[in-house]
């Protein structure tokens, strides 16, 4: 799906800042943090607006936080499940020790049976590791 269409089934209006981020991250096929979304559009969008787009677009169910080791956050593409009322998109996330990159598994978290006195609000898994890339070089 192309970032227009994106933008407008998550009832979000284009703008130039919407639509050149989410290329980004539609043409990246990783996580990427603020600071390497900043690198990348820097010089045309402000820190601040490329923040509050960030931040619209995981309100909306666009994008979701992605969290490694380091404690750096970073954000990638939702599945189609996911809107404004919920994140239907839990899943495992890699985070190559190498090279830094972050990318969505394909795996489900597994279920855990708390205590009934317990309830989890969120969980976050990433097995950290070498990437295919890394590897070979």
């Amino acid at each position: 799906m192309e970032a227009t269409e994106l933008l407008k089934k998550h009832n979000l209006r284009k703008t130039a800042t919407r639509t050149e981020v989410l290329k980004e991250y539609l043409s990246a096929g990783k996580a990427l943090s603020h600071a390497e979304l900043e690198s990348k559009l820097g010089e045309h969008f402000d820190r601040v607006t490329l923040y509050r787009t960030l931040n619209s677009f995981e309100e909306k169910g666009l994008l979701h936080k992605v969290y490694d080791e380091t404690g750096t956050v970073r954000f990638s593409l939702c599945s189609d499940h996911c809107d404004v009322s919920s994140h239907e998109d839990d899943h495992v996330h890699f985070h190559c020790t190498k090279c830094g990159n972050s990318y969505c598994l394909d795996l489900p978290i597994p279920e855990m049976n708390l205590p009934k006195d317990l309830m989890i609000n969120d969980v976050y898994m990433v097995a950290n590791g070498i990437c295919k890339t890394c590897q070979r070089a």
